[in-house]
């Protein structure tokens, strides 16, 4: 009997431990412009009220219905300067001809406090935030073709013709990148709510892994260059 109790006492332990190992992880969403980054999180964000989510600093002029510090902290040029040379941001980078940042210590408060934490940033971005903290989840939102993405980024009206050219050109360099992610979602037209089931599901499955100290897909994005 004694012996029993011991083996069940040692086994709860074991089974303490696994439950420990599902822990609140930052979430990085990219992917390239006029992909629907913007909708998928307004989106997550009613789905999941117990999330924060990263507001990203901006030097960009604001849009229509955009509000100061919900969809971004909108900044002068110098402001941003002046807060970058002070380490305000996680990852910072010029895109466009505009200045964004995603400021660290909210990040590293509300994850400290056990919250999930989602963060929308280009391609270089998720780069920078892969060297400080590999153990994030990275997901790489894709359109169902080009010819779908150009005509959401025309749609927008938002660019003249020049600046339409130049963001299908970096898509399709930032298309070139998708194997420095983690995974993929197809980002269908209209089908948002399948999106989010996809990335529910990768987070879950993350936090049922045994080993996440380290993403968990490093062997697995050698493997894929090693083979190209």
């Amino acid at each position: 009997m004694r012996d029993d109790l011991r083996l069940n006492q040692e086994a709860d332990e074991v089974i303490d431990d696994l439950r420990s190992l599902n822990r609140p992880r930052l979430i990085v969403i990219s992917g390239p412009s006029g992909v629907g980054k913007d909708t998928v999180i307004e989106e997550m964000r009613l789905r999941h009220p117990d999330y924060s989510f990263a507001v990203t600093a901006t030097t960009r002029p604001r849009r229509p219905g955009e509000i100061d510090g919900v969809h971004y902290i909108f900044m002068t040029r110098q402001e941003f300067e002046e807060s970058l040379e002070s380490g305000y941001f996680l990852e910072s980078a010029e895109v466009y001809g505009n200045l964004y940042g995603v400021p660290r210590k909210r990040v590293e408060d509300e994850i400290a406090d056990g919250k999930n934490v989602v963060i929308k940033v280009d391609v270089q971005g998720a780069a920078t935030i892969r060297e400080i903290m590999p153990d994030a989840i990275f997901v790489f939102l894709l359109p169902p073709t080009m010819g779908e993405l150009t005509a959401r980024l025309r749609g927008r009206k938002t660019d003249d013709p020049d600046a339409l050219m130049e963001r299908a050109t970096t898509a399709s360099w930032e298309l070139g990148r998708v194997r420095d992610f983690d995974y993929v979602v197809f980002n269908e037209t209209d089908r948002v709510e399948k999106t989010l089931s996809v990335i529910d599901s990768i987070i879950v499955a993350e936090g049922c892994r045994i080993d996440q100290t380290s993403g968990g897909t490093a062997d697995t994005r050698n493997r894929g260059r090693d083979e190209s």
